[in-house]
């Protein structure tokens, strides 16, 4: 071309797997199988999952979500969130005669029985996550004298045990694979009889999509990453592709989010979504970067999902008779 250069083509690399994980699909449908079989209003404690869309689409149909237990009116139901929830927190419901649907995910509900059987035994634990997050609070919960919280490698420096010959670590399951390793490779140095979890705590969906980002990241002038703020998976993910080496990495609820000031020397945009953002607000971010030249799209496969978990056992009853024989003074 006479010593011209061609414009390099503009593309978006997809990451598969990315969005719902099986725990947050159990999770949702649980709130909207509820809604069908005893009608609203229905009551839910915390977000569901950390999603915006998803909270406003469940409270169009009904569901009411409630920051405490005793803000649900007796006789009513309550769905406690994918995020788990303590033991206090089922009493409080027994209290206020309230029929529960626990919509925790299995692979929350495998930390908090590990955290059980090794506070039984003895153990100082050592719960790796993020202060304040509703999952750590829920595990912390079980065992709240045995627990001790790690927030990343830079608070190892800070742990005291009683002995540490007898120690434990369990994680947060939507940590950085990468920052939760490099946090136990610290606390080993500390105390080297350091015992670890039976299997890993970090949730397969988020590996997987940690991966994904990985594979990618060093391809891409630009990450968009769809999830809420609030959601701790998502928020790592953009870590994950700035360490990857995307030269820029955002998170953004809706494509409207997103900035036009971003694109600027942008050829390669990359795009993934955290495990509780539905696949309509991916395909949204994907017309608007199609609208403006960034219509090529090449999947980017880092490994194949099909587990899935059966809804909570609460579905196959009829609670909204407990919930009144409770009020009522019955044993439900």
């Amino acid at each position: 071309m006479d010593g011209m250069t061609a414009p390099t083509a503009r593309k978006v690399l997809l990451a598969a797997p990315r969005g719902y994980c099986a725990g947050v699909d159990r999770a949702v449908i649980a709130v909207e199988k509820a809604l069908e079989q005893y009608g609203a209003p229905v009551y839910v404690r915390h977000e569901i999952v950390h999603n915006k869309y998803v909270v406003k689409t469940l409270e169009k149909k009904g569901a009411i979500f409630v920051d405490e237990t005793e803000e649900v009116p007796e006789g009513n139901i309550v769905i406690f969130s994918a995020h788990g929830v303590a033991p206090v927190v089922h009493e409080e419901a027994r209290r206020g005669k309230l029929a529960t649907i626990d919509a925790t995910c299995p692979l929350v509900t495998k930390v908090h029985k590990e955290a059980v059987r090794f506070a039984k035994e003895d153990y100082d634990i050592l719960l790796i996550g993020h202060e304040g997050h509703e999952e750590v609070i829920g595990t912390s919960g079980e065992a709240p004298d045995h627990i001790t919280l790690v927030d990343g490698p830079g608070d190892v420096a800070n742990v005291e045990v009683r002995d540490p010959d007898r120690v434990v670590w369990l994680s947060q399951t939507t940590l950085s694979v990468d920052e939760t390793m490099e946090t136990v490779g610290a606390l080993q140095q500390k105390f080297p009889n350091l015992l670890s979890p039976p299997s890993d705590d970090i949730c397969y969906a988020t590996q997987n999509r940690q991966i994904a980002v990985k594979q990618m990241g060093a391809d891409a002038d630009l990450v968009i990453v769809v999830g809420s703020k609030n959601s701790s998976n998502s928020v790592r993910l953009v870590e994950v592709a700035l360490g990857a080496g995307a030269k820029d990495a955002h998170l953004v609820d809706y494509a409207d989010e997103i900035d036009e000031a971003w694109l600027e020397g942008v050829t390669t945009v990359g795009v993934t979504s955290g495990a509780s953002v539905p696949e309509i607000l991916v395909e949204g971010v994907l017309d608007w970067l199609a609208e403006r030249g960034y219509g090529d799209v090449e999947t980017i496969t880092a490994a194949q999902e099909s587990i899935t978990f059966s809804l909570p056992k609460e579905l196959r009853r009829d609670l909204r008779a407990e919930a009144a024989g409770m009020v009522g003074g019955e044993s439900a």
